[in-house]
């Protein structure tokens, strides 16, 4: 990995940090629907020793592989897709999910969610996608992956709702047990 990829990973990681969880440990405020001037970011993160310029924020949105970021329609504003710790509303509306998603996590992790389902933890929402590529990378970060199905039909047939980020991102509150299954 060259210096500059390194970089870009960094830079992406700490935006992560400042837009998904801890938006006051550079002194900036979220929105209600998570977002921030992006000269306000760019003074922030320089005041505390990440010193960007919008090019090089431009490049880390854009390139991004999982699309963490995105700025608002006149650019002015800039926050993450979804992943928050934080308190945030992200305007989704409810979305009719595909039949079925896909969970990625690990084998250590099973015997809770059997127990009691998909919770979202210390985020505000339970994380899906749509293909099983996406589940068994997300599954990979945190050791050997193991991929769940969702039967988020049935899931919606019986009231729960979903709702898409902007980044393809299927979000849920929870996903009880019973609608989960081992992929084949």
């Amino acid at each position: 990995m060259t210096t500059d990829a390194k970089r870009t990973v960094r830079v992406s990681k700490t935006l992560s940090r400042v837009l998904r969880h801890d938006p006051a440990s550079i002194g900036v405020t979220l929105d209600e629907a998570g977002w921030v001037a992006v000269d306000t970011l760019l003074a922030a993160l320089g005041r505390h020793g990440t010193r960007v310029d919008r090019a090089e924020l431009d490049h880390v949105v854009e390139t991004n592989n999982k699309r963490r970021f995105a700025y608002s329609e006149d650019g002015s504003r800039i926050r993450a897709s979804q992943g928050h710790s934080v308190a945030v509303d992200l305007g989704l509306s409810a979305t009719e999910p595909p039949p079925v998603l896909y969970h990625g996590t690990t084998g250590r992790n099973l015997e809770a969610i059997h127990r009691d389902g998909l919770r979202p933890m210390s985020r505000q929402d339970v994380h899906l996608s749509a293909d099983t590529e996406t589940a068994v990378r997300v599954g990979s970060r945190h050791g050997r992956p193991v991929v769940l199905v969702v039967d988020a039909a049935a899931m919606a047939a019986a009231g729960h709702e979903f709702r898409v980020s902007a980044n393809g991102v299927w979000l849920t509150d929870a996903v009880p047990a019973e609608y989960l299954h081992p992929l084949a």
